[in-house]
């Protein structure tokens, strides 16, 4: 139920949604501009930022996650309450990532045809954008519930996660740039679900201890 009210009001504020793809578009329309438009170039380039891009993109979102439930109050009702916090938390979580980073890997062929990927590694690309946007979330949410009671916190986010980002990074562009060269892309994946998998374990609960600290100091 919570779930489907963080998504209901994601959907009620289309703006939050669509601010991450406007940025992805126009910097990857960027990439033409600066370092020219021979396709040779821009597909050498394209695993990697396409990665960086998605990992900016996720950033830049991250700051939202509590910000409205805690101003009006509702965050520290949601402490109170009788359910475990570990599920409240991991449903903020799950529905900040389908309206960001699920969206991101579902549109993100379009992007990889804009910077001339190969065919082949377009596949590749979704899934390990599915799964790497999913431990960033997981990851932001620790950020966001520690400097959720700062009102300018957005920097202080970037400083605290962005460490955190660069396996993800690492792992999520290696698996692209195999895929292009014919290489598997499996190994890679999988070290990406099993971030994933430790990071639902342990993130919620990070991320529910960092919202206690906030809201008691």
């Amino acid at each position: 139920m919570l779930l489907r009210r963080q998504v209901s009001l994601a959907i009620r504020r289309p703006i939050e949604i669509g601010n991450p793809l406007v940025f992805f578009a126009i910097v990857v329309a960027m990439f033409p501009l600066g370092i020219g438009p021979a396709s040779e170039q821009l597909a050498i380039i394209a695993p990697g930022a396409l990665w960086i891009i998605a990992l900016l993109s996720s950033l830049l979102t991250s700051d939202s996650v509590f910000r409205s439930d805690f101003d009006d109050g509702s965050l520290e009702q949601l402490l109170l309450a009788p359910q475990p916090l570990y599920l409240s938390v991991l449903a903020y979580l799950c529905a900040h990532w389908m309206v960001t980073g699920l969206l991101l890997a579902l549109v993100s062929p379009v992007f990889a045809l804009m910077l001339n990927l190969p065919a082949a590694a377009v596949g590749t690309l979704m899934a390990s954008l599915a799964l790497g946007t999913a431990v960033l979330s997981l990851v932001g949410g620790i950020g966001a519930a520690l400097t959720v009671g700062l009102k300018r916190g957005g920097m202080l986010i970037s400083l605290l996660i962005l460490p955190l980002y660069i396996p993800v990074l690492i792992f999520g562009t290696a698996a692209v740039q195999a895929a292009v060269s014919g290489a598997p892309a499996g190994p890679f994946l999988a070290l990406l679900g099993a971030m994933l998998s430790l990071a639902v374990a342990l993130g919620p609960l990070a991320t529910a201890a960092g919202l206690r600290i906030s809201i008691d100091a």
